[in-house]
């Protein structure tokens, strides 16, 4: 069995869906990979009268993540596509981040080792590493200013699926740290409401999460958090909506772990999970492709601190006393 997704956009704002269900008429569906690739965790932004979308594509004959953009017209034709950025690991989650006139991005890739944020040189294929956030390889990290302060809620890997079963969250004065850790790490447990999954944004005067629900499959539905308290050291939120894949795309019933948006586009995922004969030869053919070298990254690599990692040196993590 493995894994496949489809992802979406619709144009409306994503504090919109808290009072409004998600409808498959209004749904923007990007092109289907074939068979044994996909595109997932979309996180976009519209420039200049055109939307692009950043996006985790994963092929299963390389077995390693990319970002790849989508860019689409305002009459939602595909205009152009591409390769974002690539690295020797698995990169996924592009989650964007704007500060100080500047565009950012921070993808999930804890097989680095650790968490990178990079700075947008050329829109949208040409990034450059600038830090690194945090003291640990956080997982799916989601970031927000909220009341003067940058937050960022993520999970971290560990034995028996900690990924999904547990919430932190560090804070910050400026983006690119130092982050301290919350006191009251991890400040939720459980597989239904542990792993972010998409844009925290305000709504009613009140800060609001996605997060999966991993309880029967990973990515089976998001749960929307409203978090009631949010400061160093307290946290406490409750779900107050969530979103299944229901019939919004035939053959994609079995998921859905991204709910996104920026200004007035809101970016979905959903999820098929497949059986086919053809998976023994796929993990042959990846195999094969890394022995003879072919599994490297296909795009340009970003500059900067990803490709000398002596420059993280510079960026300091403040620990709990």
């Amino acid at each position: 069995m493995f894994d496949l997704w489809r992802s979406g956009f619709i144009r409306r704002p994503l504090s919109s869906f808290i009072d409004h269900e998600l409808r498959a008429d209004e749904i923007v569906w990007l092109p289907d990979c074939g068979p044994h690739a996909y595109v997932a965790d979309p996180f976009g932004i519209t420039r200049d009268g055109v939307l692009t979308l950043f996006v985790e594509a994963f092929d299963y004959y390389v077995r390693r993540g990319e970002i790849h953009y989508r860019q689409y017209d305002a009459d939602d034709r595909l205009v152009g596509q591409g390769v974002a950025l690539s690295e020797p690991w698995h990169l996924s989650y592009p989650s964007l981040i704007e500060d100080g006139g500047e565009l950012y991005m921070l993808p999930e890739g804890y097989k680095s080792g650790g968490l990178i944020l990079y700075r947008c040189v050329r829109f949208p294929d040409q990034w450059e590493a600038v830090a690194r956030i945090g003291e640990a390889a956080a997982i799916d990290a989601t970031v927000v200013k909220h009341d003067g302060r940058w937050w960022m809620f993520h999970a971290l890997s560990g034995p028996d699926d900690r990924a999904m079963r547990e919430l932190h969250i560090a804070s910050a004065d400026a983006l690119t740290g130092p982050w301290t850790p919350h006191v009251g790490n991890p400040v939720m447990r459980g597989f239904e409401t542990s792993r972010p999954g998409g844009s925290a944004f305000v709504h009613g005067g009140a800060l609001h999460l996605p997060v999966q629900d991993c309880a029967s499959t990973y990515g089976a539905a998001i749960n929307l958090l409203r978090i009631h308290t949010l400061t160093p050291d307290a946290f406490s939120a409750v779900v107050v909506k969530r979103f299944e894949p229901g019939h919004l795309l035939d053959g994609y019933g079995d998921g859905f772990h991204t709910l996104s948006g920026h200004g007035d586009v809101t970016f979905i995922d959903v999820k098929g999970i497949r059986r086919s004969a053809a998976e023994p030869w796929l993990k042959a053919g990846f195999k094969a492709r890394r022995l003879l070298g072919l599994n490297g990254p296909r795009g340009r690599r970003a500059t900067g601190a990803a490709v000398h990692p002596e420059i993280f040196s510079t960026v300091s993590v403040r620990k709990q006393g």
